[in-house]
């Protein structure tokens, strides 16, 4: 451990820590990511619309929240990484392995992330130009894309991006990042928003996201809709351990835990109010899965007055969601680097960028220029989303559950909740938390379906 000791101090720096607002801001900017413009329209339409939004809203707030709240705490009292927020809150040596795996995951997630993050940076620049909308053939246009050389250089300038955003700091960098984009994404949803619900024919798409029929769900929706809570608030992926650890102790993370919620659950909501109203006014179905965003949508932008701006705004949108999430990602190896190796923020940042990106050519090639590059059937790419995603986000969740429900001693203090309200979170953690994400690691792993 005396490896970790140079760190220390450095994490005690005033530049180390958010300040309230920012913490807020930063932690937003983490959830609402691509899965909430991109998954969650798609998820929602096959699996019936207004039910499966009602349903995922019950699981955030009842199984979401205390899960976040956890690892919130978790990191404050650990104040270190992912990979030892859990030993130095007293879990021991033995859960160091839990951490890492919370290090790792986001590290891995950042490689592919980052080559959708670069399409939404094309796709702005060819809409406002208008070259998107110079064919019929939005399918061709996005496979030729690709499957050239373009999407690396793309993915080259997101990461850079992002790599020049946390070499400056948490509150110098990732806090000022946030606090500008945050506001500026507020006012591209409320702008589409608007746009999508006065379209022709937009009242069947908004019925059919705000107007429940429970016939339609399942219990395969139920775990869908769990571990899509999951995701969008970026659980069990040492974001939000890496986040808590630059917590100042007088923040409540209760309130905080609500307002980060509300973020979230607000942004899907306003992407849901975009995408339906848009896909039903123009015919396009809303369960096409990825491919809704990058060739239908482009579909529809080109057929709306005034096309190439609201494309591009909706491209911008994306890419603002996906580089706040980005930066939050490199944030989580880069702690544990610092502190495990006593590396400066810079070194940290410029040898896991350069790794990141490298790792990051193969997995966009495999979607194109290079088929054959697969794994267990699927494309690198395919194949690491479905390992990270599937079992390694909601393993990581599991095991917080499991630390704070039964291990931690000093949770009460560390979560700063009233009596009454503590025994509701620990009820939840000990006893619905750890069943319920363990069902969601069966089911997104494939070993159970219905």
């Amino acid at each position: 451990m005396n490896q970790m000791k140079g760190n220390k101090n450095l994490l005690s720096e005033k530049e180390e820590r958010f300040s309230s607002a920012g913490f807020i801001f930063a932690a937003i900017g983490s959830s609402v990511g691509l899965g909430n413009m991109w998954k969650f329209p798609y998820i929602t339409g096959e699996n019936g619309g207004a039910a499966f939004f009602l349903l995922f809203i019950v699981c955030l707030v009842l199984i979401g929240l205390p899960v976040l709240l956890a690892e919130l705490a978790i990191g404050r009292s650990g104040r270190g990484s992912a990979a030892t927020s859990f030993m130095r809150a007293g879990g021991g040596k033995s859960w160091f392995a839990a951490g890492m795996l919370q290090v790792l995951a986001p590290f891995l997630i950042l490689s592919f992330y980052i080559i959708v993050a670069g399409w939404t940076l094309n796709y702005s620049m060819i809409a406002f130009n208008g070259q998107l909308f110079s064919t019929t053939d939005y399918a061709g246009e996005f496979n030729s894309f690709v499957s050239g050389y373009m999407p690396i250089v793309w993915q080259g300038i997101a990461i850079l991006i992002t790599a020049g955003v946390v070499i400056l700091g948490v509150s110098g960098g990732i806090e000022k990042f946030n606090k500008v984009l945050i506001p500026g994404m507020v006012v591209l949803l409320v702008v589409l928003m608007i746009r999508a619900v006065t379209l022709p024919g937009a009242s069947a798409g908004v019925s059919f996201f705000l107007k429940p029929d429970f016939s339609v769900l399942t219990a395969e929706s139920a775990l869908v809709a769990l571990g899509h809570a999951f995701f969008s608030l970026s659980l069990g992926m040492g974001i939000l351990l890496t986040y808590g650890s630059y917590v100042d102790k007088k923040q409540s993370l209760g309130t905080a835990a609500i307002a980060i919620g509300a973020g979230d659950l607000l942004y899907a909501f306003i992407a849901g109010l975009i995408i339906f109203p848009t896909t039903f006014s123009f015919g396009i179905a809303p369960d096409q899965g990825p491919s809704l965003i990058f060739i239908a949508l482009p579909a529809a932008f080109s057929a709306m007055p005034f096309g190439a701006l609201f494309g591009g705004l909706f491209f911008i949108l994306l890419a603002i969601a996906a580089l706040t999430s980005a930066v939050s990602l490199l944030e989580v190896p880069v702690s544990f680097t610092m502190e495990r190796w006593n590396w400066s923020r810079k070194r940290s940042v410029w040898i896991l960028t350069l790794i990141c990106f490298l790792l990051s050519i193969p997995l966009a090639m495999s979607l194109g220029m290079f088929p054959e590059l697969t794994i267990g059937g699927k494309s690198l790419f395919d194949g690491l989303d479905f390992i990270t995603s599937n079992i390694m986000l909601p393993l990581g969740g599991l095991l917080i559950t499991i630390f704070a429900g039964y291990f931690w001693k000093g949770a009460a203090e560390a979560a700063g909740l009233q009596a009454r309200w503590f025994r509701v979170w620990l009820f939840m953690l000990r006893y619905v938390a750890p069943i319920l994400v363990f069902l969601v690691l069966l089911h997104t792993s494939g070993i159970i379906s219905f």
